[in-house]
């Protein structure tokens, strides 16, 4: 069941350890099989959640803004991509364009996307749990349980499986 946003805090913090032992073995032995369950598993969460029930991702979070997303943005709103950079974003301790404020400025009434069809590519990807080479997104993944109620969901049926196997 896709925990409460609420809920969030705690269970990451009761679950870390878990967490990163499985993530550890992943990362060393990089199974195969591990896109094919990682997409399975996030197909299922994702036909039992609606992220505009939490958008809690849009509310704490600021995406990284590649180029491609400051230019498309930036023609949508019919200003150079330096004025976009200008008005919106900033570059974070990593040297990426990120956000100035948080919510997202974006974020709108009932939690929808104001920029939803031009909307930034990490924006598109979140919570990445469907990509190819999982095994290289741990990490991000596991920072993104502590954010999104789908990832954290995501982790834990991926324990519940590859203990399973490993049983």
């Amino acid at each position: 069941m896709i925990p409460k946003i609420e809920d969030l805090p705690k269970l990451v913090a009761n679950t870390k350890t878990n967490t990163q032992k499985l993530f550890t073995k992943l990362k060393r032995t990089q199974p195969g099989s591990l896109d094919t369950t990682v997409q399975s598993i996030h197909e299922d969460v994702f036909s039992e959640m609606n992220c505009l029930t939490c958008a809690n991702c849009c509310k704490t979070t600021s995406p990284i803004f590649y180029q491609k997303d400051i230019e498309r943005l930036s023609k949508l709103f019919r200003i150079k991509p330096s004025q976009f950079i200008q008005n919106y974003l900033h570059i974070d301790a990593e040297q990426d364009f990120v956000l100035n404020v948080t919510p997202c400025p974006f974020l709108v009434e009932d939690n929808l996307c104001s920029v939803y069809e031009q909307r930034p590519t990490a924006c598109r990807e979140y919570p990445h749990t469907n990509r190819k080479r999982f095994y290289q997104l741990l990490d991000l993944t596991q920072r993104n349980t502590a954010v999104c109620p789908a990832a954290f969901e995501i982790v834990e049926r991926l324990k519940k499986n590859y203990q399973n196997k490993s049983h």
